[in-house]
């Protein structure tokens, strides 16, 4: 029969100043006669009952009774140490083998005075001899100002409190493990270091808090761990961290033991972040899912690509799609078990902040998909992690997501609160995120959200709206501003709920305070306007408002416009693939289409492959198809079109404050003409805060109208064409304006001025006061 492995109560990485064991001979057992003394058995011994919960893993207070106790005639040693032959003390006066109390139980009485500061313990296994510190004489390594705040729901830097921490602890170097688990009976340490076997590092609760602990000495960085946890039915359950700053990569689900090196080199950007708010700033935005932008790199192989096809093409920030680990890729990230932890299938956390780090230093803005909306029901993280709902809510009609089979957070509980709070600060101030794009806000604010009537229960007022989500948003926002200047908050949130982007402590008509988001998805507006151009041009004339209707509410939330992976799969297809006609009518549509959301009062967002006008669906399988851009391909000029469009886009975006200076102000924006339905045509006016303004004029139809006359302010003696998508370096057919428009007086569109423009095909036309 092949024995059973035998844990290694000695860690595989030790300090460089660890002393060398002062013996590795092997302990003499009980009456074998060595000239190792064996301690006298004296009532140093565990009793029947606390030797069973230690067994069976249902100790509350493991260090109460194992380690070294004073007694009335010595200090009474115990150790727990299941496969071990014999187990000695050593002290800086003796050295003393305990006696086998079976069961992987050893003690004894030595004559000592008092509890020795220090004292070691050499393990005797079948074939090895190892020496380390005992785990159980250590005090607590959490403080109970930690303690305090965790119980209060209120620690805001809550990593460093729960989790596993290499540190030094009384002079030793080893690793803190900390877990709430308020309704286990019982929870252990199991990992690589043991075997995976936690029989033998039983951590101890500390009080009311639910906050389980042990620091194992000489446990170090890169370790597998995980928690072994006594069920309130007397079942046991293996699960992973809840608060990991590192996993396995899946499909594995271990945690492990980290403690970050990288040494930031993003000062000039973190100190200049905060110069202007985000809705006053220019701000557009390449939707990027990390793993599928350049399949097979891994996050230090991105940093030395992605940064620079970004600047390239003029973005100011990214948005990566969610990097918290989760199991299931299919899921795009959006079903995340380490809310704590980058997905390790492209690196490390430090190599993921190297990524963040090279796109700062490159001036590019981070931001990240954060999902505190719900998570999976696997069985090794959060769904019942103690046995019983805990992440979760107790009632199953809050608790069972309708739509996606996963699980939603109980925002009432305290300490689930502070969870979600805690890691949103914790992505800004140890990764330096610029800004988290919260997922799903919707699903969250409604109690009835994809349920039928007799699925919910109503709130306490009778309303479906979900009280602890609104108090958990606003808590999050108000810390997360509070604590990182220059951070944005984004909310994806697709009803018409009042005050998303409002402060918090200002209450509205609905009798409620502002969410706090600095700014909102306008998925009215992406919907509208996609419906819209999806149209053949001829029937465009009847969709008229769908183009127009946004402005009816541009001003009631920070709005960003985005076409965002959702958009683009699924069978929705891919931007240019929605566009009607053939395929030069496709790309003069998509790149009208784009001028005109680059000139409408909002931010941009577009996902990755839509620059260079990807027909196909996007698939994490394989990402963009990059092929397109390929020289030797025949139709390249075509892709590289559009692309080399959105640069210019970008470029004057940037260099022109009309077009992002007043997004969120009303002064910011002036139709010039919005009901030209016949013609197919939408002109305004945008204005910086000085005044200044950038006439865009949109033509959606795929005829020529030579002589086009616009009402324009009479105080500019002349316009200037800035950027027309028709341009033949973009792939159009060159119709444009070369020289200086200047106003005649007659009176057109209510304006004493006008202009006559050519407007080209199926196209945007950008003109600023020559």
């Amino acid at each position: 029969m092949t024995p059973r492995p035998r844990p290694d109560d000695t860690p595989k990485k030790t300090s460089a100043n660890e002393p060398a064991p002062e013996d590795t001979r092997p302990a003499g057992r009980p009456g074998a006669g060595g000239d190792v003394p064996v301690a006298p058995a004296h009532p140093a011994g565990l009793g029947a009952a606390d030797r069973l919960r230690l067994l069976d893993g249902t100790h509350h207070d493991p260090h109460g009774v194992l380690g070294a106790h004073p007694m009335p005639d010595g200090v009474a040693f115990r150790a727990f140490r299941p496969y071990a032959l014999g187990v000695t003390v050593v002290t800086d006066e003796l050295r003393a083998e305990l006696r086998d109390d079976g069961d992987g139980f050893f003690s004894g009485l030595l004559p000592l005075r008092a509890v020795p500061d220090t004292y070691r313990l050499v393990v005797a296994y079948e074939g090895t001899v190892l020496e380390t510190e005992d785990a159980y004489r250590f005090l607590p390594a959490l403080g109970e100002l930690d303690l305090h705040l965790i119980g209060e729901g209120r620690h805001e830097e809550l990593w460093r409190a729960l989790g596993a921490e290499p540190m030094e602890h009384q002079g030793v170097t080893g690793t803190r493990f900390t877990v709430w688990a308020p309704n286990a009976r019982g929870v252990r340490l199991a990992g690589g270091f043991n075997f995976w076997d936690g029989t033998g590092h039983p951590m101890r609760s500390l009080g009311s808090s639910g906050v389980w602990e042990l620091f194992v000495p000489g446990i170090g960085e890169g370790e597998l761990y995980k928690f072994d946890i006594a069920r309130p039915d007397g079942s046991r359950t293996l699960r992973a961290d809840p608060m990991a700053r590192r996993t396995e990569a899946p499909p594995a689900t271990s945690s492990v033991v980290h403690a970050s090196h990288h040494e930031w080199r993003d000062t000039e950007w973190m100190e200049r972040r905060a110069d202007r708010p985000a809705h006053e700033a220019p701000f557009s935005v390449y939707e990027v899912h990390l793993p599928s932008w350049r399949p097979g790199l891994t996050y230090r192989q991105l940093a030395d690509q992605l940064p620079a096809y970004v600047t390239d093409l003029g973005f100011t920030h990214v948005e990566l799609m969610p990097v918290a680990e989760h199991p299931f890729g299919g899921s795009w990230g959006y079903q995340v078990t380490g809310f704590y932890a980058p997905t390790a299938r492209l690196g490390t956390p430090d190599d993921f902040k190297h990524l963040v780090d090279a796109l700062h230093r490159a001036g590019v803005g981070v931001l990240m998909d954060w999902v505190p909306a719900h998570f999976p029901r696997d069985e090794w993280a959060l769904a019942e992690f103690d046995g019983r709902p805990l992440y979760e809510h107790a009632d199953p009609r809050r608790a069972d997501h309708p739509d996606w089979g996963t699980l939603e957070f109980d925002y009432g509980r305290r300490e689930v609160r502070n969870f979600l709070v805690a890691n949103a600060t914790y992505w800004c101030e140890e990764f330096h995120i610029d800004g988290l794009r919260v997922d799903a806000v919707a699903s969250m604010l409604y109690l009835d959200y994809s349920r039928e009537p007799g699925q919910w229960v109503p709130n306490e007022h009778g309303g479906r709206e979900n009280l602890d989500a609104v108090a958990f948003l606003q808590e999050m926002n108000a810390t997360v501003y509070r604590r990182n200047p220059g951070v944005v908050t984004v909310a994806e949130e697709s009803t018409a709920w009042d005050g998303v982007t409002r402060a918090t402590h200002h209450t509205g008509p609905g009798g409620f305070g502002g969410l706090g988001f600095g700014l909102k998805w306008n998925m009215g507006w992406m919907h509208d306007s996609l419906d819209y151009v999806s149209h053949d041009p001829v029937h465009r004339k009847y969709h008229h408002d769908e183009m127009t209707f946004s402005m009816v509410y541009a001003y009631s939330e920070n709005y960003v416009l985005p076409i965002s992976h959702d958009e683009v799969v699924h069978g929705k297809r891919s931007l240019v693939s929605k566009m009607p006609g053939d395929w030069w009518q496709q790309r003069a549509n998509v790149r009208a289409y784009l001028a005109f959301m680059w000139a409408h009062p909002g931010k941009q967002l577009l996902f990755m492959g839509q620059e260079f006008a990807q027909g196909a669906e996007w698939s994490e399988a394989h990402g963009p198809d990059w092929w397109l851009l390929d020289p030797a391909y025949g139709a390249e000029p075509d892709h590289r079109g559009v692309r080399d469009l959105v640069r210019d886009l970008n470029t004057v975006y940037r260099h022109e404050p009309a077009l992002w200076e007043r997004d969120t102000d009303p002064s910011g924006f002036s139709w010039i003409t919005g009901d030209s339905a016949d013609d197919n045509v939408f002109a305004f006016l945008r204005h910086a805060a000085d005044g200044t303004p950038l006439l865009a004029v949109s033509h959606f139809s795929p005829a020529v109208r030579h002589g086009y006359r616009l009402g324009v302010p009479e105080e500019i003696p002349a316009w200037h064409e800035v950027l027309n998508t028709d341009t033949a370096k973009y792939g159009g057919g060159d119709v444009t304006n070369p020289d200086p428009v200047k106003p005649e007086p007659t009176a057109w569109h209510g304006r004493a001025a006008s202009i006559q423009l050519t407007l080209p095909p199926l196209a945007t036309v950008w003109l600023r006061p020559a």
